[in-house]
Parts: C-alpha cells; structure tokens; sequence
C-alpha cells in the first residue's frame, strides 16, 4: 500500500517544523526522508505514525484518509509498524515475547521463523541486555514487522550500531524488507545509509522537500549544489562570472572546468571533486594549512584563503605544510548551479 502526505505543515508554537510537505511513498519502496537534525524528518515520521496530530494537511494509505485536521486514530490504531534508533525493546521479555508482543496466540507458531529470518535463530530465550545493538535492532525489526503492518515507520534505526556492523545489518535489512513487500519510510542524517537501502529519497530541508527521486537521479542531476555535495563527495565553492573567467575564493578558474552551458546568472555555487584539482607552485598562492596521507598513494592537501574557507585537494603530490600554491580544477570536471 502507498502513504501519501498530502499538504502537510506542522508547528511546535512559533517554529514552524513542516511546511506545505507533499509525497508519495510507492507500494512495496523503501523511501527514506534524509537531512539535517532539525529539518523535520521525524517530525513527519511522528504524523504518520500518530505519534503526533495533523495540524493541516491529510496522510492517505492507499488512497484513503489515514488522519487529517479532524481524524486523529492513535498509533495502536493505525496498521503501521515502529522500529526507532534504541529498537525500544522491552527488558523483561525475552526475544520470543517482545516478538509476541501484538500478536494473537494463534500465530505464535511463527516467531521461530522471524528470529530465523533475522538472524536470530537460536536465540529465542535471550534477553535485550544479552544481545548486542545490532541483534536488538534485527529483534526490533522483527517485531515491527511480524503483524504484517501496511506500512513499517523506521526512525535512524541503525545510529546506535557500529559503522561496519551497521553497513551489514542495513544491507540484510534492505533485502528482508524487499523480499516481505514492505513499504518502508526510513528517516536518516546519513547520506551513503539513504543511497544503500533507500529506491527513493526525499531530500529535506528546512521543513520542505527540496528534491525526491531515486539515488541515480539525485545523484546524477542534482538541482542544487548542497545536494550535489551531499551524494558525490564533492565540495561547494561560491563563484561570480566574468567573461571567460569564474572568479572564487581560491582565484580565477577557467570557464571551459564547467562543461556545456552554465546558468544564466552572475552568482554560481560550483561543485568541485577534490581528485580533479591541479596543485599549481605559486609564491603568491595559497597556503599549504594540512597534508593527511589516505593509505592509497593519495594525500589530502588543505589550502585556505583570506576569508577561513578551505579547499581540499586529493593528489600524489605532499606538500609541507606553508608551502604556497594556485589551484586549478580539470576542464570539464566541474558542476554549475545559480547560488542558493
């Protein structure tokens, strides 16, 4: 089943946290809501679980009313399933009751096949505190899912495992998600989590969606800088045009580093990859600040101008530290977007 936000805004008193949100997750998707904290992510992810009112707009579940300003139905009430960052386990059960918790006695014959499916297998009789975060965070998964819910609701559900554990265990939970039809709306500060597990992203900021696709489209055309930077890696530095020239922070550039037909404006945000700038020698030029060894044969050279930005450079070379140089980026290695 598709959840649709249809118009959705939401203040807490003065601040407002949603602003005019509309979006629909695809039947059977994993959609994940991505940005900052505070660009009101989890606060969507509250509306449609209940955990909050609506205060203008509608939540659609497959094409009927979910809650809007006048139907409120509380989270026990709603076929969704919950998984948050702690997994929200409770203590005094073992994995086979915090799994039964929510189901009829009459389908308790499948909580051995959900710890199966898990990973968890065998370990039935165990209690939270006896299990890792990674192995409660699987329990959680299974516990949210095995009502067969319309709709699984997942709030940084991997933030408090650790980062090799955690590629791991979003990956297994991807495939399980895919393989049960589930669809899926997952909230998340990190942008590789949002590219490995995610069909679509909605890219938040501030309380709006500023761009929704799949990874290959955010990632292959950005409508802006910031989300450019945030998919590839690359770094955002400020330009004006002039003639053939685009003037930056780290001096003049070459209009040819942008390929094809830059937009119509004085103000530019360039996106720029740190392995397509050249280290030029220049008594005049900017100053060495770091040289960081990768382990690759490649070192990250920091330079930074007047005004305290830096710029970051992936080279061969190693400069010291105080050395001076000119920078200049690769003809055609650079992204164009009119300033934000």
């Amino acid at each position: 089943m598709s959840l649709e936000f249809r118009h959705i805004a939401h203040a807490y008193g003065e601040v407002q946290a949603l602003r005019d949100i509309s979006l629909v997750a695809p039947a059977g998707e994993i959609t994940c809501l991505l940005g900052s904290s505070g660009c009101g992510k989890s606060t969507l992810l509250g509306l449609a679980a209940g955990l909050l009112p609506v205060q203008r707009g509608a939540i659609l579940l497959d094409g009927d009313v979910l809650a809007d300003e006048t139907n409120a139905p509380p989270p026990e009430k709603r076929p969704v399933g919950l998984v948050f960052q702690e997994g929200a386990l409770f203590p005094h059960m073992d994995m086979r009751r915090n799994i039964a918790f929510g189901l009829p006695k009459v389908r308790h014959g499948e909580i051995e096949g959900w710890l199966e499916q898990v990973g968890l297998a065998g370990l039935g009789s165990r209690y939270p505190h006896e299990l890792s975060g990674g192995q409660q965070q699987r329990a959680a998964l299974a516990r949210a899912m095995a009502p067969g819910p319309a709709v699984l609701l997942m709030d940084e559900p991997f933030a408090s495992v650790d980062i090799v554990l955690r590629r791991r265990l979003r990956r297994d939970c991807r495939m399980l998600l895919k393989e049960r039809g589930a669809t899926t709306i997952l909230v998340t500060h990190d942008p590789a989590e949002a590219l490995d597990i995610g069909d679509r992203i909605a890219v938040m900021e501030a309380g709006r969606i500023v761009q929704f696709g799949s990874p290959e489209e955010l990632h292959e055309a950005p409508r802006a800088a910031s989300i450019g930077a945030m998919f590839s890696g690359a770094q955002v530095v400020p330009a004006e045009r002039r003639g053939e020239l685009l003037a930056t922070p780290f001096g003049d550039w070459p209009a040819d580093c942008v390929p094809g037909v830059m937009p119509d404006v004085v103000r530019l945000d360039l996106l720029v990859h740190a392995r397509a700038i050249d280290l030029v020698p220049d008594p005049e030029g900017l100053p060495v600040r770091d040289v960081h060894g990768l382990g690759d044969g490649t070192v990250r050279v920091l330079l930074r101008e007047g005004g305290g930005r830096d710029l970051a450079i992936e080279t061969p070379q190693a400069p010291a530290p105080g050395e001076r140089f000119g920078v200049v980026p690769h003809t055609g290695s650079v992204r164009a977007f009119a300033a934000e």
